[in-house]
């Protein structure tokens, strides 16, 4: 009986022996770990604009890592989710080194919906949560969360219509001139449609001008018989990142 109960005690004081041995090797190789994201760089594809984090990471300790999962989303800054993204690497064996990019991307045809829309004209910061979760040890999962920041250039920004005035070659003809500044990466290419209105809503007019791919000037020729009864403008912007109309601008 006596050697049943010291057998027992040898074996409890060897699993507390390796217990702690084993979580004083694993925060220790926790400790080892270098995880770091290098310098963003942007591409344009097939209506999309996306983000790359090139993400590094030297594991020195004495266990392998499993399951790492890189979680990124994008909010504006009214809090509305714009793109929600993960990377996902299933084995990190010990004494290794990776290099994984982490790609975001955002659809600009997406942010037409209404309640992203104000991306399209104004430039904004973006809220990014990013977190960073592993399994170490394959026992002892780990999370590391943080938030970033980065400036968002709208691709229709300061957008405004100046006054209007007569063709000086037919005075049945208004040069209505628009502008705007692309400050997103994108260049931009494709058509902007002008309707003219009156109190009514009855269509006065309608031309169409070529968008400048960083932004500028765009001079659109309408026939309007009368320019007195002008009281608002529709604009429809076609181009090979998005459609989005009518913007509706009060001329009054």
């Amino acid at each position: 009986m006596r050697q049943a109960i010291r057998a027992v005690g040898w074996a409890t004081n060897i699993f507390w022996i390796i217990l702690l041995s084993f979580t004083v090797t694993a925060v220790y190789s926790a400790f080892q770990l270098s995880p770091e994201f290098g310098k963003h760089y942007i591409n344009t594809l097939d209506g999309a604009l996306t983000v790359s984090f090139p993400f590094y990471l030297n594991n020195g300790g004495f266990y392998d890592i499993s399951n790492m999962n890189i979680t990124t989303l994008i909010k504006d800054n009214y809090g509305s989710p714009i793109s929600d993204s993960s990377t996902f690497v299933p084995l990190i064996p010990k004494g290794s080194n990776i290099s994984v990019t982490h790609n975001v991307s955002m659809s600009l045809s997406q942010m037409t919906v209404k309640y992203l829309s104000h991306m399209l004209f104004n430039d904004t910061i973006l809220d990014i949560d990013v977190s960073w979760k592993i399994n170490y040890a394959k026992v002892v999962p780990f999370e590391v969360s943080t938030n970033l920041t980065m400036p968002w250039g709208a691709p229709l920004s300061n957008l405004t219509i100046g006054d209007i005035y007569p063709s000086p070659y037919n005075s049945t003809r208004a040069i209505v001139p628009i502008s705007f500044q692309n400050h997103s990466p994108c260049s931009l290419d494709g058509t902007t449609r002008l309707e003219l209105v009156d109190n009514a809503n009855h269509l006065l007019g309608s031309g169409v001008g070529s968008i400048p791919p960083m932004g500028g000037y765009i001079p659109i020729e309408v026939f309007v018989p009368d320019l007195t009864n002008i009281r608002q403008a529709r604009l429809y912007f076609v181009t090979s990142f998005f459609s989005y109309g009518p913007l509706v601008i009060p001329l009054v």
